[in-house]
């Protein structure tokens, strides 16, 4: 990869940068602002030769337009470039951010030749998988298969396993408000039953959805990334309690950033 080429990572509130780098981004916020933090994460143009973005969808990974309305809206239909200020000459390639992770944890863990999956836990519920060290993607070259939007409880299985379904979860036996997922994990690891209750039962509700994928795909492992992933300790042992014969292992820091590299 050549000296000048930059990797972001574009969430909804930070563009995380290869060279370490973390760039505010108001992804509710206007054109103008968005703007403003996407050439902020390029630098200057002049110096840059390619860019690698990894970046959730909708959005159009072929032609570069972002097709959010969730977030990023003020730029729904913009093209990437344009907005950043990259010139024609400047190489630019996408990737959605759940493959760039799986693409570089395969190449990061050796599971080059392995039929895998990747859960990311965040404020979101990802999902992607690769047979035999390939990862898969539909038409739109998202991850081929997805869970968030699974029915679960009158709802989408997104509302009960992410940051928001582990903090509602809790206030729900509680009666608390006003906490994170980070606060819960905290609580927990700090001897409070109800937080560790809801950790615990959130990792065999995973393991329960994951148990007839991993069966169909034959998958060895199953890798959990996302901030969620930090207190993986909590819920590791119900969710290998569902998944018998496949290794959960945490996603190794900066995979997305392999996973892009590999593009070029």
């Amino acid at each position: 990869m050549d000296t000048r080429t930059i990797l972001l990572d574009v969430g909804g509130t930070f563009i995380k940068c290869s060279d370490g780098r973390q760039i505010p981004v108001p992804s509710s916020g206007s054109r103008m602002q968005i703007q403003q933090s996407l050439k902020d994460a390029v630098g200057p143009v002049e110096a840059v030769d390619a860019v690698g973005v990894a970046i959730p969808g909708p959005f159009d990974y072929r032609e570069g337009i972002f097709l959010m309305k969730h977030k990023f809206a003020s730029v729904y239909g913009c093209s990437f470039r344009e907005i950043a200020g990259l010139q024609e000459d400047v190489s630019l390639k996408f990737m959605h951010d759940v493959n760039a992770v799986l693409a570089g944890a395969l190449e990061m863990l050796d599971l080059g030749s392995s039929n895998c999956a990747l859960v990311t836990l965040g404020t979101g519920l990802g999902f992607s998988y690769a047979v035999s060290g390939v990862v898969q993607c539909n038409q739109s070259l998202s991850p081929a298969y997805g869970l968030w939007n699974l029915p679960h409880n009158g709802g989408l299985l997104e509302d009960r396993i992410s940051g928001r379904g582990i903090v509602s979860a809790y206030e729900q036996i509680t009666g608390g408000s006003g906490l994170s997922a980070y606060d819960v994990a905290r609580l927990a690891f700090s001897g409070d039953q109800a937080a560790l209750d809801v950790y615990q039962g959130t990792g065999r509700l995973l393991g329960q959805v994951l148990a007839p994928l991993a069966r169909k795909l034959e998958l060895s492992a199953v890798l959990i990334g996302g901030q969620i992933s930090k207190s993986l300790s909590l819920f590791v042992g119900p969710l290998e309690g569902e998944l018998p014969g496949v290794a959960v292992v945490p996603s190794p820091e900066g995979a997305v950033f392999r996973g892009l590299k590999s593009m070029f």
